[in-house]
């Protein structure tokens, strides 16, 4: 079976070898997303507009932390696609070993540090006096956490790496299943609003990582030959592919977290819409961030396979896959914006907070292909270990996000938030696919 498991990307069509492998991966992202976004709709519907704002003003900074380990686990799952790849077992047991190990003490650094310095944090973020108690309380339970939330992801992107994207969905529909009931007792039984999304959220996370972590101790010890707990040479290859890669994944996040501040001096009203909007945002952009993911694979894969020119084929099948997404994304938005950010709402909900959220998502519906785009072209260059213009371009699109909102918010006011976003997308796209079209990804290798 582990045989028949690991060619499934060298082998048949590119197109449906990603199709199949991005497919799981989407649907157990999207059980994510609606679990990370019960918290908002939850605490919206049943307890405020300030315990929806309170939850919102920290969202930026917590996905930050989510793109970190989904990021650190994805770059680290290179390596482990091209020994798998290339049959060379035992190495890809000890890349997976180490960035386990590596990725949990640093959780744990950030953890410490995250619930010492969360009324600091929400001061620089400007936080509105009236929600600023329930946003610190809830992002200090957050970073309690935070090490089940590290662990949950890179186990993921190991499964992943080792052609088993269905386990991780499996585990994604307990997880999210188990935070919705939690979150609905804390909330409608507990009273405990705020603090009970988190608390739900920690404990849902906390089980899945745990009983994720033995099945893959589990079935890694039924392969062949054997690996070490850790190698310092092979944490720094890792390194090299890892941190470019939560960059990359973490981009949009960083840059949201610094224009924060700028949505939220527009006080909590604008901030509740806003949060009920990039809720959604982030379900849109699971097929585009999975197909990214496909693709780093499959080009890890059959580069470690020495099978270059399939990698072209299986870039240009994935244009079709993410314009499909896109425009699929674009004809929900338009029609449905209104009922989509309402569900976060309740009856006491003001008309601000429901237009910002909808002037949000019918602006941001044009433009999910392009965003699509931008992943599958910065996937192949993570993929091959063409790091250094991967990374330009992603600093170059939060440059850009970052400045735009905040010269033109006094002129646009908060729709310069968004405005950005399109605009640093495109230029993110276009530097990777100049630096693809050079060919140089082809001279790349980790191993």
């Amino acid at each position: 079976m582990f045989q028949k498991k690991s060619t499934d990307m060298l082998e048949g069509s590119p197109l449906w070898s990603m199709v199949f492998f991005a497919m799981p991966m989407i649907i157990g992202n999207l059980f994510q997303q609606f679990y990370n976004m019960a918290d908002s709709a939850i605490v919206g519907k049943f307890v405020s507009e300030n315990a929806l704002a309170a939850v919102g003003a920290s969202y930026s900074l917590t996905n930050v932390f989510i793109c970190i380990a989904i990021g650190g686990g994805v770059g680290s799952s290179v390596l482990t696609s091209q020994y798998l790849g290339s049959r060379d077992y035992g190495s890809m047991k000890t890349s997976v070993y180490t960035a386990l190990t590596s990725f949990f003490a640093v959780s744990v650094v950030l953890a410490v540090f995250g619930v010492s310095a969360s009324p600091a944090i929400m001061v620089w973020l400007r936080t509105p006096a009236n929600i600023f108690a329930e946003a610190v309380l809830y992002l200090r339970i957050y970073f309690v956490g935070l090490p089940f939330l590290f662990m949950y992801n890179v186990l993921a992107s190991v499964f992943n790496a080792l052609g088993k994207s269905k386990i991780p969905l499996y585990f994604l529909i307990f997880s999210s299943i188990l935070n919705v009931i939690m979150d609905l007792f804390m909330v409608m039984v507990m009273h405990m609003g705020v603090a009970g999304v988190a608390l739900a959220t920690i404990i849902a996370q906390g089980i899945s990582a745990v009983i994720s972590f033995f099945v893959l101790v589990r079935y890694l010890k039924g392969q062949p030959e054997q690996g070490v707990l850790f190698d310092g040479e092979m944490l720094g290859r890792m390194v090299k592919i890892a941190l470019p890669s939560i960059l990359q994944q973490s981009i949009v996040s960083i840059g949201m977290m610094l224009v924060q501040s700028v949505v939220n001096s527009f006080g909590s009203a604008a901030l509740a819409g806003y949060s009920a909007g990039i809720r959604i945002e982030g379900i849109c952009i699971v097929p585009m961030s999975a197909m990214g993911n496909a693709v780093s694979t499959f080009t890890a894969q059959n580069i470690g396979a020495d099978q270059k020119d399939r990698v072209v084929q299986g870039y240009h099948a994935a244009y079709g896959i993410v314009a499909f997404f896109g425009v699929l994304i674009l004809v929900i938005l338009e029609t449905c914006n209104r009922g989509i950010i309402g569900a976060f709402l309740g009856a006491d909900s003001t008309g601000i907070a429901l237009s910002t959220g909808v002037s949000y998502l019918r602006f941001m519906g044009l433009f999910f292909t392009m965003i699509g785009l931008k992943m599958i072209t910065d996937g192949l260059l993570r993929g091959a270990g063409d790091m250094t213009v991967f990374t330009i371009s992603n600093l170059v699109n939060l440059g850009i996000r970052v400045a735009f909102a905040f010269l033109m918010s006094p002129v646009l006011g908060m729709p310069a938030v968004w405005y950005a976003v399109p605009i640093g997308w495109t230029a993110n796209y276009l530097i990777s696919f100049c630096e693809y079209r050079t060919g140089k990804w082809r001279q790349k290798q980790i191993r």
